[in-house]
């Protein structure tokens, strides 16, 4: 596939975004940042890309501890300019635990200090090349993406994936983050993808893909099949959550998934909305579903990720 010369993608595995880097004459600028716990790997990446030039730019599609986890390692090494979604400020400058789903989902991230933001609408120029931000709400409701018209390409963030979407947030958190217009937004982003004209889509994660319109309908009928049983989201939800969060412990001894499913306020917050289980319940359903679609496997008396992380 493609791509322009100024443009490069690290794809990443599930738990770290992938990174888009730009380096043009003028200017260096990335895409997201990843995990925090795999930050050592994306500073090797990004010194080894960019063969003894600073970064001088960061951009994030929103604060994720997946998108904006290694910001602050970034920052640290080379003191770069900060750019965020607008809605994602607020957010950031309060450090709100909850809205950027970080402890409350037993995800983490390092505080980080932004220069300024942008907005659906405005174009950004990386790597020579105009980029139009569209907001994308739905996994998250401040998320953007970045379309060039000239390249074709589109930088989907977690709106759209080769196979689905991110989990869409809005409609699982507690009051007052819950918004059940969330899947309906989420469907409309999708519908709003279909209309630009794309040879190439880059997404938060997976490869990058060029049959958007095989993409768009794989995720219509998901979208679709979640807005006539939110509870359906729910439990997809609840097995994405654990997940990840195995990505990043690496293994949960199986004695003690019951007491964690218990301490985890996301999974709490869902079982209670959505699926009304005891927590040993929620343990073995939770263990069960993502055994049968292998996704973990049993160690040594552990639950560990059979995925790449």
């Amino acid at each position: 596939m493609k791509l322009p010369a100024t443009l490069r993608v690290f794809e990443r595995g599930w738990l770290s975004a992938n990174n888009i880097l730009f380096i043009d004459d003028s200017e260096t600028v990335l895409v997201d940042s990843g995990y925090g716990l795999h930050a050592p790997q994306t500073l090797a990446l990004l010194k080894h890309a960019l063969q003894g030039r600073p970064l001088d730019w960061l951009v994030n599609t929103h604060c994720h501890s997946d998108h904006m986890g290694g910001n602050a390692a970034i920052q640290a090494r080379w003191a770069c300019r900060t750019s965020l979604p607008h809605g994602e400020a607020q957010l950031v400058d309060r450090w709100d635990d909850v809205a950027l789903v970080l402890e409350f989902a037993d995800q983490r991230a390092e505080r980080f200090r932004y220069d300024d933001t942008f907005t659906g609408g405005d174009v950004l120029r990386m790597g020579g090349i105009d980029w139009q931000v569209i907001a994308a709400p739905g996994h998250d409701e401040h998320a953007v993406m970045f379309h060039s018209a000239q390249e074709r390409i589109l930088i989907s963030g977690d709106a759209l994936w080769e196979n689905g979407f991110g989990v869409v947030f809005g409609a699982i958190m507690p009051p007052p983050l819950y918004r059940p217009e969330a899947l309906r937004e989420t469907r409309e982003t999708l519908e709003r993808i279909a209309t630009l004209d794309v040879a190439t889509v880059i997404p938060g994660h997976g490869r990058p893909f060029s049959d958007m319109p095989a993409a768009i309908d794989r995720a219509m009928r998901r979208i679709r099949g979640f807005e006539a049983d939110p509870v359906r989201h729910a439990r997809h939800a609840a097995k994405v959550m654990l997940t990840f969060a195995l990505l990043d412990r690496r293994r949960i001894a199986m004695a003690g998934l019951e007491a964690y499913v218990a301490s985890v306020p996301i999974l709490q917050t869902l079982n209670e909305r959505f699926l009304r289980l005891t927590n040993r319940q929620l343990a073995d359903y939770l263990v069960s579903e993502l055994k049968r679609a292998g996704v973990v496997r049993e160690e040594a008396g552990d639950l560990v990720p059979a995925v790449a992380s």
